[in-house]
Formats: C-alpha cells, structure tokens, sequence
C-alpha cells in the first residue's frame, strides 16, 4: 500500500516519483493481464492466475475428454448393432422363403421333381445366408459367426462402466434362451444352424430322387419346425441387439448431456467475462495515463530546490 509522503524539500529521495512509477507498473501489469484475458478469451491462462479454479478446471477437462471418447464408442456400438440387426433381417427373409419352399413340399399333390426342385432352390437362399453372414464385417471382425463378442467402455461413471455385446446364437446365452449350435451354415464346421441341433442347412442340397432327406414325408414335419424355431431364434438374436441399440440410445442422450453441463462447468471456470475485462481495461489504462503524468510533475520536484542552490 503507498503512502502520499510529505517533506518534498529533498532531492536526493524522490519519494513521489517512486509512488508514481510504482503505480505506474501495477497499471501496466493490469493492462497486460486485461489485454491477454481478451485476447485469449480466457480467464485462467496460467496455474498463478487461480490457483483452485486451475486444478478444478483442468480435472475436469480431463473427465470432459473420457466422455467425448465415450460418445464415439457409443457411436461404434451403434454401427455393430445396426450392421446385425440389418443383416439378420435380410436372415430372416431368406429363412421364411426357406420355410415357404418347405411347405410347399409338404403339399401330397408334390411330386419328386418338384420336390428336388424346390430344395434345390432353398439350398440357394442357403447359400445366400452363408454370404450374408461371411460379409457381415466390422472392424475386420466377422459379426455373425458365431464367435463375436466385444467390450464397450461407456464411461457413465469414474471407473468407466463396461457394456460387452455379444452375437451368438449358443444354447447357453442368458439374453435369449437359444438352443445349442452356432449361426454358420458349413457342413465341415457344424451340423446346427441358429441355435438349433441337427438342422445342417447344406442337407437340402443332398435332396434327390433316391433320397428325399429332409422332404421325406416321415421328416418334412420336424423340417418345418426346426426351420420355424431357427426363425424364431433369429429373431432373439435380432430382438437382443434392438434391446442394446436402444441402450446405446439412451447412453447417447446422457454423455451429450454430461458433455455440454461439463462445458459449462469449465466455461464458468476458465473463461474470461469479456465486458468486466474490458471495463477493467479501461480503467487501468486511465491509471497508466494518470501515473505517467504524476511521475513527470514528481520528476520536476527537485528542479525547483534547485533554484534555492544556484541562486
């Protein structure tokens, strides 16, 4: 704090001129912090500037990046759910035209041309399936073969919650309660197709006239069941990816709302009130002027005593 000091008869001290020039560096120190406040737009540009606000604010930078991270991992788990659910749709199709070509067979008025006619037709959906399901990639990872399973940090909370999706159509999946066996319609690999055991979907190509196989009348009905609870499990598994897209959803919703209160929260911190900095601007560039003016009427002082020397 400067004190107005008396006696200005001295000239060896000028005290007046060193309170000017103090006040003068603080107005120019003021000015400095204004003008970088501004021009940064923030409030806090170093650790000195506050101390408390600096810590809380960079702490929560910090979590405001894990979110922003999380969002798009929610966005991944988004682009595998779509991909499966879209891909088991097109299944499901291909399966129902399976099961129509099944039922038509069943008909008595069907002969055995017709018949290996019409299994041979369903053996093409099959192989479509197949391709479906060899083509259904992501990350360089094959999605329905019977082996997918990825981890998802979602980060709803400090330790980053874990959210795992897995596609598979395997008897002991709590999700949907599927019967033994793997999506995958390969022969050389298993004899279960969507969860079902015993449905080797390659079979309908060994229908012939010397064995009707799966069309033989004494096996056509448990055909259509199989190829029925088969649908039925795709449409689990199609069901259980809709389940964790609208999770995923109402995830979304959450880390954009966590993000923007976070930015808010940052912004209260560390940005700078650009009115109140201007106005403070004003007034220490005021003070400047002011404090270059007194200095220069101090620094005359010791002219006038001395005149009491010369004479």
């Amino acid at each position: 704090m400067p004190f107005a000091v008396g006696g200005n008869a001295r000239i060896r001290t000028n005290i007046s001129a060193e309170n000017a020039y103090n006040a003068l560096e603080f107005s120019n120190r003021d000015i400095s912090l204004r003008q970088l406040r501004l021009s940064t737009g923030k409030r806090i540009n170093a650790a000195s500037d506050d101390v408390a606000g600096y810590i809380t604010s960079r702490s929560l930078t910090a979590r405001n990046g894990s979110l922003k991270a999380a969002l798009l991992t929610v966005g991944d788990g988004f682009n595998i759910t779509n991909i499966g659910m879209d891909s088991l749709d097109n299944i499901y199709n291909l399966m129902t035209v399976i099961k129509d070509a099944t039922a038509q067979a069943a008909s008595g008025a069907m002969g055995t041309d017709e018949k290996i006619a019409l299994a041979k037709a369903a053996y093409r959906q099959v192989q479509q399936i197949q391709m479906v399901c060899d083509s259904t990639v992501f990350g360089g990872r094959q999605l329905l073969d019977g082996n997918y399973s990825a981890d998802f940090f979602v980060a709803t909370n400090a330790k980053h919650e874990l959210l795992t999706i897995s596609i598979s159509l395997e008897f002991d999946n709590p999700d949907y309660d599927i019967r033994s066996g793997y999506m995958n319609v390969n022969a050389e690999q298993t004899d279960m197709f969507a969860g079902v055991t015993g449905l080797n979907m390659n079979d309908f190509y060994e229908v012939g006239e010397d064995d009707l196989g799966f069309f033989d009348v004494d096996r056509i009905g448990t055909t259509l069941m199989s190829l029925a609870m088969a649908i039925d499990n795709i449409n689990k598994q199609a069901t259980y990816l809709g389940s964790i897209a609208n999770r995923l959803t109402s995830q979304e919703d959450l880390l954009k709302g966590q993000i923007t209160n976070y930015d808010a929260a940052i912004s209260r911190i560390e940005d700078a009130d650009v009115a109140k900095e201007q106005l403070q601007l004003v007034k220490s560039q005021f003070l400047q002027q002011a404090s270059i003016t007194s200095l220069a009427q101090a620094n005359q002082n010791p002219q006038q005593f001395l005149k009491l020397i010369t004479g």
